[in-house]
């Protein structure tokens, strides 16, 4: 039991108890017990065990009573009971976009819609648009909601399989068998969504690992074991296979799984040009007479082709051969290039952690500077800051930086650009600030042309520093809405405006597809994690990885300058930068 599953059992308490009709001040005291659990400094599932919670604002006697009973069993008799009421599909209702906890509780009291499948139907039949408050176009956005969710049932987020995958990996460096280890496919490549998942082990023992491998923990079934591959379902319901090789054959099969397909199948078409045959198992000449060549490492495949190491994140056929072959690939920026970052919030709007924790965390992490850009007053739903409370934080972060003695906290805000591309709040306000990230989070109906003149209009604005989540887009929940990448692109190069790879996992936006014309027009990146927790600002690890197959330098990524060259970029009128 950890923090957040503590915190995952109280919000769902919380939305059982508004299915069931319940007092509000019942249904709040649970959710707001969540966003304690999510909020508190030191190990509360410690503090919960050793009955030290009382006094926790937030955390009444019952709820203490419950945490501690999480914390000490791993269970909770009265959430077991509560979810006897229902069938466990009518969490499946949560995951649709747009559908809150009073739409689910009308589609359950008045249709007994308690999963999916149910609620799919009533929408066909045209029975949710005759309930008050639903209509025809709220059936139709249902609708597509659950298509989208059908259509991304088996992606993964890279940034959320991030943990379990290095898990997975450092048990099997950990098997005597073994002697060398790596994941391939899709995630060594840093797509944003993975499909499965694919580990490689070089072993003697093929049928021992293979084995041994279907145990681990994060197992839930076994699809198939034999002598050299294991197929597995992962309990987050990934698919996941092993593939046990001979060490010689090691290099060979890791560049073949990394893929891509087309990027393999153009290797192998150069391969058969300089007389060589390429596969899984090795390089050998198509001249039988010729002895195969020694490899050891799988950059020894690329040098024997007459290419550059072409790095994974690249390996898309994306020109990346070409550019391998004339000697002209980038050296990609590193995460320990990064010296700080932007786009974080705080309990100000709706982040779990304080401005200090925040901080805190930032310095563990290494690093020279954080922006701070909290929500401005249109995003009144993540409790936006108005003119007043904006400047009243901008005086504590300059109070608490100069008790830190030398880590530099940048004060912004996340401005909203309205319908007509004004921003949130006015010059004045905006001029008084460090840096602003300017962000769309309404209106996303718009049509591609209308939605680029309204981001390029909030762009020309002297006091926008970057662009936050360019599409908008949720991975694996809602599309990004129409945009010419292009233009924007293009209008953030004559602006000089930053364009915010933004690495939350639910986001990887703006996408890894444009950011080499990006970089080519001169528009600089700025790696922000969006981080809404002190954990979340980890995830800068995951937004580099995707930097890197956008083609990113070192040079072409804002937050690898140091703190004084920040001040002094940020200062500088934007013409000039």
């Amino acid at each position: 039991m950890n923090r957040e599953e503590m915190a995952d059992v109280l919000e769902k308490i919380a939305l059982l108890l508004e299915l069931k009709g319940e007092n509000p001040f019942k249904v709040r005291a649970y959710r707001q017990g969540a966003e304690t659990v999510l909020a508190m400094e030191g190990d509360v599932v410690e503090l919960a065990k050793n009955d030290e919670l009382k006094g926790i604002k937030g955390i009444g006697d019952a709820l203490r009573d419950k945490l501690g009973e999480l914390a000490k069993t791993g269970g909770l008799e009265f959430y077991e009971n509560l979810k006897k009421e229902f069938p466990e599909s009518v969490f499946e209702l949560f995951e649709i976009q747009g559908l809150g906890p009073k739409k689910i509780k009308s589609l359950y009291d008045e249709l007994g819609v308690d999963s999916t499948a149910k609620l799919k139907a009533a929408c066909e039949e045209g029975k949710v648009a005759v309930l008050p408050g639903f209509g025809e176009k709220t059936q139709k956005k249902i609708l597509d909601a659950m298509a989208a969710n059908e259509k991304f049932a088996d992606r993964f987020r890279l940034g959320s399989v991030t943990a379990l995958v290095e898990g997975m990996l450092e048990t099997l460096r950990l098997h005597p068998e073994v002697s060398r280890v790596a994941v391939a496919g899709s995630y060594r490549r840093a797509r944003e969504t993975v499909g499965d998942l694919d580990f490689l082990v070089a072993t003697k023992e093929g049928a021992l690992v293979c084995e041994d491998f279907t145990t681990l923990p994060q197992v839930e079934s076994v699809i198939a074991c034999g002598e050299t591959k294991a197929s597995v379902r992962l309990q987050n319901g990934m698919h996941c296979d092993l593939r046990a090789v001979k060490n010689s054959e090691f290099p060979f099969a890791l560049q073949y799984f990394t893929g891509s397909k087309e990027h393999n199948v153009a290797l192998r078409s150069l391969a058969l040009k300089k007389g060589w045959s390429l596969n899984e198992y090795g390089l050998n000449p198509v001249d039988p007479g010729e002895t195969p060549p020694y490899v050891e490492e799988e950059k020894d495949i690329y040098r024997l082709l007459g290419l550059q190491y072409i790095e994974p994140e690249l390996r898309e056929n994306r020109g990346e051969i070409e550019a391998a072959a004339e000697n002209k690939l980038p050296r990609l920026v590193e995460l320990m290039n990064l010296r700080g970052t932007f786009h974080n919030h705080t309990t100000a709007s709706d982040g779990k952690d304080t401005l200090e924790a925040m901080v805190e965390e930032a310095m563990e992490l290494g690093l020279q500077y954080l922006g701070i850009s909290d929500h401005s007053k249109s995003s009144w739903y993540a409790g936006g800051l108005d003119e007043e409370r904006l400047l009243k934080q901008v005086e504590e972060i300059r109070d608490l930086e100069k008790m830190l003695g030398g880590f530099r906290i940048f004060a912004g805000s996340e401005v909203d650009i309205l319908k007509d591309g004004d921003l949130d709040f006015s010059d004045e306000i905006l001029a008084q600030l460090d840096f602003c990230v300017a962000s769309v989070h309404n209106v996303f109906n718009l049509d591609e042309d209308t939605m680029t003149r309204r981001i390029c209009r909030a762009m020309e604005n002297e006091h926008i520093t970057m662009l936050g989540h360019s599409t908008g887009r949720l991975l694996l929940k809602r599309e990004a809405y129409p945009l010419d990448h292009a233009r924007i692109i293009d209008c953030a190069a004559a602006t000089r405006t930053v364009i915010e790879l933004n690495c939350s996992p639910m986001r990887m936006d703006m996408d890894w597809r444009w950011w080499k014309r990006a970089r080519d027009k001169g528009v600089l990146c700025s790696i922000n994690p969006d981080a809404h927790s002190r954990d979340q600002l980890h995830n800068l690890g995951t937004g580099v990885r995707v930097a890197r197959k956008g083609w990113l330098r070192r040079e072409d990524v804002l937050n690898t300058r140091t703190a004084p060259e920040i001040e002094a970029f940020l200062k500088m009128p934007k013409a000039k930068r």
